[in-house]
């Protein structure tokens, strides 16, 4: 039987293909990829790519991409240097008798709108992710299918192949492939998959999103767009709510999906308390965790950031028990924009008009802290438009225009939330507790009395409600928050003139029409 792989694979080689979780953890560790925790975790050491190496990302650039990509910030490749590169893979593939892990499944809950995903890899690892992260084979052929040919381990000699340096992720639209190689961190093979899907969907008037979301039981959708680390995975998975996903999601005509199978959870700080839901997810047989500390008893230590910050759990889907079966909803009624900003001045929660909404959808600001980024000093504001840049490869106007579509042929109420600082900034002020943006979300969820008012704040412009029931009011005045209202004016200000400076570069032609 010839099989999709034969002409790049030789016969040396041993080719295990689409095999179950227990079997793949089983290869892991007799490979001595990882160890399994005390409750079966199967606990993995990325080595020195503890994240996304997102400056030894490439796209060909071709008859598709040219017009579809916006190129500002994507690094071009060409097609003959792309097929060396690929010939670089396939003969260390075959270099030595080995096992190699082959894997079929798909992207994309609507089967309308499901892209067909093949990898080829040489860790078991990596094949158990993709098992994970990505859905059952292939249902509707429309889309085709994309093959990743991922191999950590490679040594590639950057002059030779004209990259940055030895590590590499290049996408070929045309031939629909990507090689990811030199890095062994799990996410570049679904992130790889949702860049190619940013850029296929809005051909077909889909707006892709990097947002988690939720339904509850009568039917009511809420999504919730962030950058890493301001809450979407914590917010989305939430008892008395069914998970659709928690990261990668695509909203049409007939409503919103899920473009995963799985989910990818940061793990630091995690506990049973928090995030119940999450935590078990992770804790038991099946589950990879990524660049986690085990104790003396094989205990993950949560709290232990000696690695990385940046620990990883991923898991299906079917691990959390409130998890849609179908990963499908209608149109959301509630969508959330979470931002944690460490200048502290930022409201708890804001309700913005459709103008608000394009801005802030378009800046899509939090904060990175000291030590997060190398020679990183001090609070640092980061903007990733559309809460998804290093993803979003189109110019970031197609991508607003699309939510603005939506948003006006639909009604559903968009926020702001400050899952960051208040009081002062960090270093001074305090963080907001998870139950207190939980409560905020819960009761926005739930719906607003018909008599809460909303006003106006001074510094932003936002409409701020007056209570929500089952949260301390104090929390929605953020000025009011501070010791020294002239200091929160003076950092407001400052926050609102680097939102203004990074408005313009993203859309200097439209600077004008909302201002902060």
């Amino acid at each position: 039987m010839i099989s999709w792989w034969n002409e790049f694979i030789s016969d040396k080689v041993n080719c295990i293909q689409n095999k179950d979780m227990a079997t793949l953890v089983q290869e892991a560790l007799k490979n001595q990829e990882g160890e399994l925790s005390a409750d079966g975790s199967l606990v993995v050491k990325t080595g020195t790519f503890t994240g996304r190496a997102a400056d030894d990302k490439y796209v060909v650039r071709d008859n598709y991409t040219e017009s579809r990509i916006h190129w500002e910030g994507v690094k071009p490749m060409k097609a003959d240097a792309f097929e060396k590169l690929k010939n670089e893979f396939i003969k260390d593939f075959n270099s030595k008798p080995r096992s190699l892990y082959m894997m079929e499944r798909s992207v994309g809950a609507d089967e309308n709108y499901s892209l067909g995903v093949r990898l080829i890899t040489t860790h078991a690892t990596h094949a158990l992710f993709a098992r994970h992260m990505f859905r059952d084979s292939l249902k509707n052929p429309e889309m085709g299918f994309f093959t990743i040919f991922h191999n950590p381990n490679i040594v590639l000699e950057p002059k030779t192949f004209g990259l940055r340096g030895p590590t590499v992720i290049a996408i070929n639209f045309e031939r629909g492939e990507i090689l990811i190689g030199g890095t062994a961190y799990a996410g570049e093979v679904k992130k790889a998959i949702f860049s190619v899907m940013n850029v296929l969907l809005p051909d077909r008037g889909v707006l892709p999103m990097h947002a988690g979301s939720n339904i509850d039981e009568n039917n009511k959708v809420t999504v919730f767009f962030g950058l890493s680390g301001t809450g979407k995975t914590t917010l989305s998975t939430d008892e008395g709510k069914y998970l659709i996903g928690d990261d990668e999601h695509g909203i049409s005509p007939a409503g919103i999906f899920n473009i995963e199978g799985g989910c990818y959870a940061k793990t630091y700080n995690l506990t049973e308390k928090g995030e119940p839901q999450v935590f078990h997810a992770v804790n038991r047989f099946g589950a990879i965790l990524e660049n986690v500390v085990l104790d003396e008893e094989r205990n993950p230590i949560f709290d232990d950031k000696s690695i990385t910050e940046n620990g990883r759990g991923s898991y299906p889907l079917s691990f959390i028990s409130d998890a849609s079966t179908t990963g499908l909803g209608p149109f959301p009624s509630n969508i959330f924009f979470l931002s944690a900003d460490a200048m502290g001045v930022l409201p708890a929660i804001a309700k913005l008009d459709s103008e608000q909404a394009m801005y802030y959808f378009l800046s899509g600001y939090t904060a990175k802290l000291a030590g997060t980024e190398i020679g990183l000093a001090g609070i640092k504001a980061a903007f990733s438009h559309c809460f998804g840049a290093p993803f979003m490869m189109r110019h970031p106007q197609h991508y607003a225009e699309l939510l603005k579509k939506y948003l006006d042929s639909n009604k559903v109420n968009v926020w702001l939330v400050n899952t960051g600082w208040y009081g002062g900034p960090y270093g001074e002020g305090k963080r907001y507790n998870l139950s207190t943006t939980r409560g905020i979300i819960r009761g926005i969820q739930n719906g607003l009395p018909a008599s809460t008012k909303f006003t106006r704040e001074a510094a932003f412009g936002l409409s701020i409600p007056d209570s929500i029931p089952g949260v301390d009011s104090k929390y929605l005045n953020a000025r009011a928050l501070w010791n020294e209202g002239r200091k929160y004016d003076d950092t407001a200000e400052k926050l609102k003139q680097l939102f203004s400076d990074n408005y313009k570069k993203i859309s200097p032609e439209s600077a004008i029409e909302y201002q902060i």
